[in-house]
């Protein structure tokens, strides 16, 4: 009996600090996205010739918004704002590079395979569902729309 109270206030005080992990997803996630915006928009020419060489349809357009998602993603992220909306669209960027760069390497990061997107999908579908947590934008939003 004493070990189970033991572990019932163990989950309880761990329990308290559930906006940890949220917050460390957002922000994972936002580092993750921003090299790859970044090189994205610092060589549009290099990417919009690379989508053409994999016969993405409409190069240019994919391009620029694939660069765009990114982009807006790191700072929705960042700032737990809009987190559910963001989340969209960065795991159909993901779908679709597992899709067109990755898949046919395989499962593992080390042959440039399909793991880190899919990592990425994961922790971008768990932010869909759960929410940003309560260090967030979202939350303060919310606490003031719920106060009226």
């Amino acid at each position: 009996m004493k070990l189970y109270s033991t572990y019932h206030k163990l989950v309880e005080a761990i329990s308290k600090a559930k906006a940890l992990p949220l917050l460390f997803l957002r922000l994972i996630l936002a580092y993750g996205f921003m090299g790859p915006a970044k090189m994205k928009w610092s060589n549009m020419d290099g990417v919009i010739s690379w989508f053409t060489q994999m016969g993405m349809p409409m190069p240019t357009l994919n391009a620029y918004m694939a660069a765009s998602t990114e982009a807006l993603g790191v700072i929705l992220l960042l700032l737990g704002l809009g987190t559910r909306i963001i989340t969209i669209p960065l795991m159909f960027v993901m779908f679709v590079a597992i899709k067109t760069v990755h898949w046919q390497h395989g499962f593992a990061a080390s042959d440039n395979g399909f793991e880190i997107p899919l990592y990425y999908m994961l922790m971008l579908f768990t932010l869909f569902i759960l929410g940003p947590g309560k260090i967030s934008i979202d939350s303060i939003i919310d606490f003031f729309r719920r106060k009226r």
